[in-house]
């Protein structure tokens, strides 16, 4: 049997919109892996035709070529984990669940933390570029990794960084608020009280056990009678009916 709950029936407007902002940042890190995985490809192609001018050899070429690939792929499952991430905790926030409030808060710290950390890598590298001293080939292809890159990668990138702290930000003052407090603290109404019975519980009579008038324990029926016991009277017949 279900009884009411002392909370209103519907979730609140600011945690459906926090449920909503969760959802859209999932499918944006979705789409970031998606895009990374399917450009990279001619990112490296553009790379390597640029890098034919340059005064680095084969092996320093074929280094910068993997360390694209595994970066994009390392962004990619990190940008899917994080998406399977944001999609638990807006499942747990849809359901009232005070533990993912609590996880979605720490969640939130930590990705609007990762999000300045890039947005601030982004601006100094395209600000202050590397110095490698002597080394002209590692520069030479430092500066062509840019370059290879589609003309809308890195506005893309920054502007998602940029979108995310603002994301995580708006989601933790949603679930702040009082209306999200009321719906994160409700409890199940206790049940009402039974009336009771003016009738004592009623108890199983003990077997085997010797009748008001002493003699042989009578039996239930179907179990074998005991044996005659010396200096135990028998019982008296049953009187009749």
């Amino acid at each position: 049997m279900s009884y009411p709950e002392q909370a209103p029936p519907r979730r609140p407007v600011v945690v459906r919109l926090a449920v909503a902002v969760l959802a859209v940042m999932a499918f944006g890190a979705l789409g970031y892996a998606l895009t990374g995985l399917t450009t990279v490809s001619g990112t490296v192609s553009r790379f390597r035709a640029a890098a034919v001018g340059t005064s680095a050899d084969a092996g320093q070429v074929d280094a910068v070529v993997t360390l694209l690939w595994a970066s994009t792929v390392v962004s990619a499952v990190v940008s899917v984990l994080a998406a399977l991430l944001l999609v638990g905790l807006a499942l747990g926030l849809s359901a009232g669940r005070s533990g993912a409030r609590v996880a979605t808060w720490v969640v939130a710290g930590l990705g609007g933390l990762l999000g300045c950390c890039a947005v601030v890598t982004l601006a100094v590298q395209r600000g202050a570029p590397l110095d490698f001293g002597d080394d002209r080939a590692a520069a030479e292809l430092v500066d062509l990794i840019a370059d290879a890159h589609p003309s809308w990668w890195i506005p893309l990138s920054a502007t998602l960084s940029v979108g995310q702290v603002l994301g995580y930000l708006v989601v933790a003052v949603l679930l702040a608020v009082p209306s999200a407090n009321a719906w994160f603290r409700r409890r199940p109404a206790s049940p009402p009280d039974q009336p009771r019975s003016p009738y004592p519980p009623y108890q199983a009579q003990p077997q085997n056990q010797p009748p008001p008038w002493g003699g042989q324990p009578v039996h239930p029926p179907g179990q074998p009678y005991p044996p005659y016991q010396p200096g135990v009277p028998p019982s008296p017949p049953s009187p009749p009916r």
